[in-house]
């Protein structure tokens, strides 16, 4: 594994990637990245390397874990197994650092090299990426790249503030900016048009919700509830009333690029965990089942992307 630290030099062969002009889209979904972190691995050990990726939440843990090409991490991103410290639980956020414990799951388990990051196949990697962030003061949709990423600590950072669910995770500070999760944005946990907005056309997205599937309104107890505890932030509290509706109306445009022939989106035969699960037992199988999905779904990518 490279050093968790950026270091001169270059890894041994260059980094080039063989899919162009496709954009590779990750959509969110907590702990379900276990099922899509298996289709990552797949693309990874099958040489498949896009030159544009971008993703939100666990999306973007996707994201930058891809361009690295580090296929431990990418595996052990998404089965919850402790480190130096717990990963989360009601444990955790009883002490105060939330659900997810956001502090070493992602900065912290770097430092100490648990799960360390391949900082310099990152950095030499030419693949454009786009990771996408909710600010909590304006309610404005933000977004990274690899610009807003100077060393292996604010990317990871970035990472964070893309995937800080309310609530359940403890939202660090950008710049003096809060964050929250990304799919309270635009597309409301679907990221394509990120692609689209750096003119993308075309586009290969790994869903973690299987076919059919469509959020629920709102509840009358849920707005209640939310009420309570967003009502220091008005946008989020906005964002997450609304998101259903609009997280529906982007499946249905999606849909309609699939129809179109413009997008390919893979989506779970069956999703065996939830965004908050933390049984590593049935994170692996998840992560085994998306790995054996890809492999037989695989020619149609193959195909679709032009290799």
């Amino acid at each position: 594994m490279e050093s968790a630290t950026p270091v001169a030099g270059a890894p041994d062969a260059p980094v080039v990637n063989n899919v162009h002009g496709c954009a590779l889209v990750f959509e969110g979904g907590g702990y379900r990245g276990a099922y899509t972190a298996g289709m990552v691995n797949l693309l990874l050990e099958r040489g498949i390397y896009f030159d544009y990726v971008c993703g939100l939440s666990a999306g973007a843990s996707h994201t930058i874990n891809y361009v690295s090409r580090d296929q431990t991490r990418v595996h052990m991103a998404f089965l919850a197994i402790d480190g130096n410290e717990p990963v989360g639980g009601m444990g955790s956020f009883l002490r105060g650092r939330g659900y997810f414990n956001a502090d070493y799951l992602y900065e912290g388990c770097i430092r100490d090299g648990f799960c360390g990051f391949a900082w310099d196949t990152f950095c030499a990697n030419p693949a454009r990426i786009r990771i996408q962030a909710f600010e909590a003061a304006t309610g404005q949709t933000v977004t990274f790249t690899k610009d807003d990423m100077p060393d292996v600590w604010r990317m990871i950072n970035c990472v964070r503030a893309s995937s800080t669910i309310p609530v359940a995770m403890k939202p660090l500070p950008l710049d003096g900016r809060t964050f929250f999760d990304g799919g309270l944005g635009i597309g409301a946990g679907l990221p394509l048009r990120l692609a689209e907005m750096d003119g993308y056309e075309r586009f290969v997205m790994l869903a973690t919700r299987p076919a059919g599937y469509r959020k629920k309104p709102v509840s009358a107890v849920e707005r209640a509830v939310y009420g309570r505890l967003l009502a220091r932030w008005p946008h989020v509290l906005e964002a997450t009333l609304t998101r259903p509706e609009r997280y529906n109306a982007e499946l249905d445009r999606i849909a309609q690029l699939e129809r179109e022939g413009r997008a390919l989106v893979v989506r779970p035969n069956e999703m065996p965990v939830s965004n908050g699960t933390l049984d590593t037992t049935r994170l692996q199988r998840a992560y085994a089942m998306g790995h054996a999905q890809l492999v037989d779904e695989l020619p149609r990518v193959l195909d679709f992307a032009g290799m």
